[in-house]
């Protein structure tokens, strides 16, 4: 009764003697300094959003331009379009008050149209997208029409300083290809896959359908893409990940590790105040558009719409359809320890909460060791991990009213979720199995200490190690993946004394963390979280995850091969999946698109004609060294193509997955787009980005490589590959696979994989030392490529 009564910020009653009035001042002191930062943060809103409606002009140029209208007008010399008398003639006077007036309307006229000239001149110049082809290994010319491109983009781009969302407004739309283009990218990439007779009857179902019902599909979809922003990222979210009905756990969220070399500190409350600390100033930093857009080569922007969400973010449950509740502010994160949940006020005396006083709440927190999960709290979370209709009816009845209610919006409306955990992350080169179970523990965890429905969830292991699991639908990895490199250059700042705690000292007492409470007594509640449960531990038991630390060689052998890493990755990971195999398989790669406005993905298909021919000549001992190279130069420029392409709108996947929405809401079926969408992608790869920030320096950290991150496979006979090429001499590879299927084993495919490489060092060793013998040999293919 206590705690209830002291949640009672404002009270009142009448009696005989008239008013009795009992507040508490701490809570409104609190909720007055809750208002008063959320006004703030609306009139830095307001002002960032200006300036980025301006830009690239800057905003402080009107004043000039209005003192330049003001002179022109009073030295008797008129302004363009004479727009000062035209001003005059609609103003109710010409008095010297009313002169100035039309000057600064005359000047602000003239200032927008320099601004939307210049946005739209930017615009125009970044919808060319010819330096993407252009070769960028040493030695290679880059072609004047590029280079002309490139000056005038950076005059526009570079003179005002952008903010983290300048450049939206000046972003191109993404591209609708023609249906004929994607019918043969298609074709093509499934040549290596079929045999001449099943090629032959998707040729035939491919012509069909180009000369059949695509040009009403696409003329749809030709009018949305102008209507809307961009015509693939809305559909790809509602229908890839808001209406699928099966868990998030393992089939769509991912996760990330820690920068295993380094371990700042081996107390768990300090590492964790560390970080919380870190996390809150980043999304300072984004709400205050502070933070640097990302520039590829640091010229072309990208697309940073993804960052809205990163906080304060919750996905929730829906009977049929999920959605992305966002909300503007949060002053509080919830932190689940031993089945038990709290929440942490973040902001005080208005401020954020320093680390060392953010330490002491989270040493309160870990100090409750009496404290002990009330009926059903400690199981939980297993509803966000299971099915998602379930899920949701239960959510419009035990969680609709009462506590439940008010916990539950507690929960999905922090900044995130910091997990505590009870068991160490560990990582030993001499035992691979530990780094195993890291991945696990953050990929699934127990079932039931991950909130599966919040944007990302932070984990500590006992002893300090870190990492995180994420939700899919509201932005890709590479964000997660630069929010992470921002975070681990924070930690090489001397934030821990010798005794490994947070460095200074607290001015205050910070709020002492709040036990939430629920009453899930309900018999309905307990059946459906143990069933949750129950699932929850099928599915991630079903895990077979394998992490690889490839440190025999790294990005500095394959930049003397003259490859592009990411194509030389994909080639060792074609032949170690067809030698597992023993066939081919349509194979996932993901790229971005965010070269465009709300740009999201695309899909690569490393399994080409070209790969298919290298692979079976490796397996050939009748083929000459000299050709396997050739055929490797040829795979991986046909690869560096087929990236590129995905990255220029020039994809084929989500055309195709827009054509085929159209044909379901206009309820006209097509066995090409049918049979085309339900391929499965046995192999599913995605290469984890990093260096997006220039803050992150290996050379002077060369420690502060994260390890990278991983997904649970897409089919049930396949495996979800992920990997970071983290320096000259080491690579990362997350492998994934379900131990139910009898044909995959993610450590027989991590062995194949180290033998690809292997296979792929000799192969270019034999070939320098046949050029040393022969240099008459060398292949008119054997050229440099670009990244």
């Amino acid at each position: 009764m206590a705690e209830a009564h002291s949640a009672v910020a404002f009270s009142f009653s009448i009696t005989h003697e008239g008013w009795d009035i009992n507040y508490d001042r701490e809570v409104l002191d609190l909720v007055w300094q809750s208002g008063v930062r959320s006004w703030k943060k609306r009139l830095a809103r307001f002002r960032t959003g200006v300036r980025n409606g301006v830009y690239p002009a800057h905003l402080q140029s009107l004043w000039l331009v209005i003192a330049i209208a003001v002179g022109l007008h009073f030295t008797q010399r008129h302004v363009p379009f004479d727009l000062v008398n035209k001003w005059l003639s609609v103003l109710p006077g010409d008095s010297l008050q009313w002169q100035l007036t039309a000057c600064s309307l005359a000047g602000l006229v003239v200032w927008l149209s320099i601004c939307y000239t210049m946005r739209y001149s930017l615009k125009l110049l970044l919808m060319y997208k010819g330096w993407m082809y252009e070769k960028r290994a040493p030695g290679s010319k880059v072609s004047l029409q590029t280079r002309l491109w490139g000056l005038f983009v950076k005059v526009l781009a570079t003179w005002n300083k952008p903010g983290l969302y300048s450049f939206q407004g000046s972003l191109p739309r993404l591209p609708l290809p023609p249906v004929q283009d994607t019918m043969q990218r298609y074709l093509r990439s499934v040549r290596p896959l079929l045999d001449d007779s099943n090629y032959n009857r998707m040729e035939r179902l491919a012509k069909e359908f180009e000369q059949g019902i695509s040009t009403k599909l696409q003329r749809y979809l030709f009018l949305k893409s102008w209507w809307s922003t961009n015509y693939v990222s809305d559909w790809w979210e509602e229908y890839v990940y808001l209406r699928g009905r099966g868990a998030l756990m393992v089939n769509s969220n991912f996760y990330g590790i820690d920068a295993i070399f380094m371990h700042p500190t081996k107390i768990q409350s300090a590492r964790a105040a560390s970080v919380v600390n870190l996390l809150l100033q980043f999304r300072r930093t984004v709400e205050r558009q502070e933070l640097e857009p990302i520039l590829v080569q640091g010229l072309v922007p990208l697309c940073s719409w993804q960052y809205e969400r990163i906080f304060n973010t919750v996905r929730a449950p829906g009977v049929e359809s999920d959605k992305i509740i966002h909300y503007q502010d949060s002053n509080h994160i919830v932190v689940l320890y031993r089945g038990c949940y709290y929440k942490v006020i973040i902001y005080h005396n208005g401020r954020l909460l320093r680390p060392c006083e953010l330490q002491i709440q989270i040493e309160h927190i870990l100090q409750q060791s009496d404290e002990k999960p009330q009926p059903g709290e400690e199981l939980l979370a297993s509803l966000t991990a299971g099915d998602r209709t379930k899920w949701a009816q239960i959510r419009q009845t035990v969680f609709a009213r009462g506590v439940n209610r008010t916990s539950l919006h507690t929960v999905e409306s922090a900044a995130f979720v910091l997990s505590l955990d009870e068991k160490p992350f560990e990582f030993d080169l001499a035992h691979p199995e530990k780094l195993d179970q890291f991945g696990r523990y953050l990929l699934h965890g127990n079932g039931h200490d991950r909130w599966f429905d919040k944007s990302f969830t932070v984990c500590v292991g006992s002893n300090g190690r870190i990492g995180f699991n994420a939700e899919h639908t509201w932005a890709d990895a590479a964000v997660m993946s630069h929010i992470w490199e921002m975070l681990i250059m924070g930690e090489t700042e001397q934030r821990y004394d010798e005794n490994g705690n947070t460095v200074g000292i607290p001015e205050f007492e910070p709020p002492t963390p709040k036990r939430l409470t629920w009453d899930l007594n309900d018999k309905v509640a307990l059946v459906a979280i143990d069933e949750a449960h129950i699932a929850a531990q099928k599915l991630l038991n079903d895990v077979d995850l394998r992490i690889l630390v490839h440190d025999a060689y790294g990005k500095g052998l394959m930049k003397t091969c003259r490859l592009s890493p990411d194509a030389f990755l994909q080639m060792a990971l074609q032949l170690a999946y067809y030698r597992d195999a023993g066939k081919f398989s349509l194979t996932y790669e993901a790229s971005m698109t965010r070269l465009f406005r709300e740009g999201r993905t695309e899909t690569v298909r490393p399994c080409t004609i070209e790969s298919a021919a290298w692979v079976k000549a490796m397996l050939d001992s009748n083929v000459s060294i000299e050709e396997r190279v050739r055929l490797l130069n040829a795979a991986c420029e046909r690869h560096q193509l087929g990236y590129q392409d995905a990255m220029c709108g020039k994809g084929i996947d989500r055309h195709l997955f827009c054509l085929y929405v159209v044909s379901k809401y206009l309820e006209i079926d097509s066995p090409f787009l049918q049979e085309v969408l339900s391929e499965p992608w046995r192999l599913s790869t995605s290469q984890t980005p990093h260096g997006q920030t220039s803050k992150m320096d290996l050379k002077k950290h060369p420690n502060c490589i994260s390890a990278g991150g991983g997904f649970g496979p897409v089919a049930d006979d396949g495996y979800g590959v992920s990997y970071i090429v983290a320096g000259e001499d080491l690579i990362f590879f997350h492998i994934s696979s379900k131990r139910s299927c009898g044909t995959t084993s993610s450590e027989r495919f991590a062995q194949e994989i180290c033998r690809a490489l292997a296979d792929m060092k000799h192969l270019f060793e034999e070939y320098r030392s046949l050029q040393k013998k022969n240099p008459s040999n060398g292949t008119k293919s054997d050229k440099p490529q670009g990244k």
